[in-house]
């Protein structure tokens, strides 16, 4: 289930904890964050990227268009995934991007930990969540030690996921509890 935490950047209060996906959005919205729920294509489990991308092609075009992105890839996580530790690492740490950063989550879940206006936003995806993270914000995306994830992402140009670091210690600050 989907799940949104604000804290206080500075004292750790709690601010807000909520599963409904309108709160959610509402919140979100409201730094500039995009969150949907998207209905999920009737696919078997663990599917290639190839059938993925097929499945949601009409509302991933839609998307595309609206955006004016230029394009969507899919990538897929497991907890025997070889390079699982070092892809959880790059990402781990608090870090910006050059171009908003939309994912949407087909199957699994993730964090996606926000640092903004003096609170800290934990979004907690699930199956069926699509988040956009505009450019230039400081955030962090952890999916726990074992992942499971099959994720649409959009982008323009690919370049614009180099994570480029703050230096800050946020991220050791604000753990995210993956489920």
């Amino acid at each position: 289930m989907s799940r949104l935490t604000v804290w206080d950047a500075d004292t750790k209060a709690e601010l807000l904890r909520t599963e409904n996906p309108e709160e959610i959005a509402a919140t979100l919205k409201a730094v500039g964050v995009r969150f949907e729920r998207w209905p999920v294509a009737d696919l078997p489990e663990g599917a290639g990227p190839e059938q993925v991308l097929e499945a949601y092609r009409p509302r991933l075009d839609a998307f595309l268009a609206e955006t004016k992105a230029g394009t969507a890839d899919v990538i897929q996580l497991t907890p025997d995934h070889p390079m699982k530790d070092a892809l959880r690492d790059k990402f781990l740490k608090e870090h910006t991007h050059t171009e908003d950063e939309v994912r949407f989550f087909h199957e699994g879940a993730g964090n996606f930990v926000l640092h903004m206006n003096g609170k800290v936003y934990d979004a907690h995806c699930t199956r069926g969540d699509l988040i956009s993270v505009p450019a230039n914000t400081r955030h962090w995306f952890d999916s726990g030690e074992a992942p499971r994830f099959t994720v649409l992402r959009v982008f323009t140009d690919s370049s614009g996921w180099t994570p480029h670091y703050t230096g800050t210690d946020m991220a050791e600050r604000f753990p995210v509890v993956v489920g």
